[in-house]
């Protein structure tokens, strides 16, 4: 909520505009605001939850963080598709149960999006 807030303050210095001619200060408004109710929502409904002890596993976060390193580096230097098999595969051993089926179906969804992204909204994605 700290960061929404903080957003969303330096985007009201912006010019907002309208709608129909949107300036620069409206879509980090937009963002911002929306991430301000969830997380109102999320501390709200904090109170009429019961607590669930939830156990810290280091080796996970360990297991994310270079998964996604790794395809910030394998993107860079090979391409992102890739670099999306490496985080897919990669990313999937923090989890309890593994099945490479399951990844290779993943993979090919994200990288039929990237593709989707690349050829339909003309976004410089550096796939091949």
């Amino acid at each position: 909520m700290a960061i929404a807030l903080a957003f969303g303050l330096t985007a009201i210095r912006y010019s907002i505009g309208n709608l129909g001619h949107a300036g620069p200060g409206l879509f980090p408004a937009m963002v911002s605001g929306m991430l301000l109710v969830i997380g109102v929502a999320t501390v709200v409904r904090s109170f009429f939850v019961e607590k669930v002890h939830m156990p810290l596993y280091f080796r996970n976060i360990v297991i994310i963080m270079a998964s996604l390193s790794g395809f910030a580096v394998v993107s860079m230097y090979v391409n992102m598709i890739v670099g999306i098999v490496f985080l897919v595969f990669c990313s999937t051993l923090a989890g309890t149960s593994y099945s490479w089926w399951r990844n290779v179906k993943i993979s090919a969804g994200l990288i039929a999006m990237a593709l989707a992204l690349q050829y339909l909204l003309g976004l410089n994605l550096p796939l091949f």
